[in-house]
């Protein structure tokens, strides 16, 4: 459940999640046949193709799912982990897992699916994984260069073939379903049974067969959430309602030192830019990330006022209305920009009294003790004005 965690499910609820997924993926294994060893091996003597027709439809439904997912900004897919290929070594154990399911009748899961409802064979399987799990691990000093020969680093299909995601999702599944046609031709003339199928049952094969391409329609043709975003910022441009609500500087240094913790800083420039110079208790969330769904959290709350500030107003004001398509966060506007607010703090030089105004000295006054307080505030709480960012790891592992 990785990639939809913590966005989708939290934390705490994705193992009980991963446990109800397990027990009903067992309880389908077993109601379809899996646990039975006939079923199985019928994919090498041609009289039964459930596997194969099994392995694809739940390939191709991940696939759609994963685009559609990633299309509409639900699935982070940076951080689905993909094994790394080591092309020699996966020749070798292919070759040695097809020759035991051969043999032994099952492959890893489904073994613990026959195992689970009390079949002898597949326990003495399951014995038999752990003994070669041991006999691995115990010579793998041995087989070590071998095993690592032909380092590949992860790899997708689509990459390797120079496709899109989408031509290679079409691809697949018209491979897919020319594999279930002919494999049911093939298993018709093994069983010796001709091969017909009624209307009722020729109908639902294919809509079946529509629906992976009706999804991946979906994804080619109609906007993304970033393109609806987009659109609707245009949209609001487009009809004069950006509406912005503007803080001044000194507006913005007494927000700082009274209340802090009521506002977020907003830095929406480049990083580089950021680490040049950023005003007390910013946070830097570049302009083209705030779409990003790890700073979700800041764009979508009612307890916190985000104020934006940028280099130059156009960039503070797109930044703003993108946030307004993101959450339903309070959000203001810095007047200034950070080189102003540098200049009128930062930079602030000390007026000639003898002919400068009272006004002139009352905003040197002001500005000199602001900026003193700010200092001291970042010193004495540090990173207090850095958001909790749910930041997601790609998890080592899989099948």
């Amino acid at each position: 459940m990785g990639p939809l965690v913590p966005y989708i499910i939290s934390n705490e609820f994705n193992l009980v999640i991963a446990l109800i997924i397990g027990f009903f993926f067992g309880f389908v294994l077993e109601q379809a046949g899996f646990s039975s060893t006939k079923k199985l091996v019928g994919l090498f003597y041609g009289y039964d193709f459930t596997v194969l027709r099994v392995f694809f439809t739940a390939g191709v439904t991940a696939m759609v799912g994963v685009l559609l997912f990633y299309h509409y900004g639900i699935l982070d897919i940076s951080i689905i982990y993909i094994n790394p290929t080591f092309l020699r070594s996966a020749i070798v154990g292919g070759a040695i897992m097809g020759l035991g399911f051969i043999m032994g009748g099952f492959c890893p899961g489904t073994s613990v699916c026959a195992a689970a409802i009390g079949k002898m064979d597949a326990m003495l399987f399951v014995l038999g994984s752990f003994i070669g799990v041991f006999a691995f691990a115990e010579s793998y000093p041995l087989i070590k260069d071998f095993y690592l020969a032909d380092a590949m680093d992860p790899v997708t299909m689509f990459e390797m073939l120079g496709m899109s995601r989408l031509a290679f999702a079409i691809v697949l599944t018209f491979v897919a379903v020319f594999a279930f046609v002919a494999t049911w031709f093939v298993e018709m003339k093994v069983r010796k049974q001709p091969a017909r199928v009624s209307k009722t049952r020729g109908l639902r094969y294919s809509v079946a067969a529509l629906l992976p391409f009706v999804v991946i329609a979906i994804v080619a043709f109609l906007p993304g959430r970033q393109e609806i975003i987009q659109n609707k910022i245009a949209e609001a441009q487009r009809q004069k309602e950006c509406v912005f609500y503007e803080i001044s500087a000194d507006e913005l240094a007494n927000e700082i030192i009274h209340n802090y913790y009521k506002i977020n800083v907003i830095d929406v420039r480049t990083p580089a830019e950021y680490e040049q110079f950023h005003l007390p208790m910013a946070m830097n969330i570049p302009i083209d990330d705030i779409t990003n769904r790890k700073w979700e959290m800041v764009f979508n709350q009612d307890v916190k006022t985000n104020i934006f500030y940028a280099g130059d107003s156009l960039s503070v004001r797109m930044a703003c209305l993108k946030s307004r398509f993101v959450g339903d966060a309070k959000n203001l506007i810095l007047t200034e920009t950070a080189a102003e607010f540098k200049t009128m703090f930062y930079d602030l030089e000390q007026p000639d009294l003898a002919t400068a105004s009272k006004q002139e000295i009352n905003e040197y006054n002001y500005r000199s003790n602001a900026i003193r307080e700010m200092r001291q505030l970042v010193d004495a709480l540090k990173n207090i004005g850095q958001p909790v960012v749910r930041e997601v790891e790609v998890a080592s592992g899989g099948c």
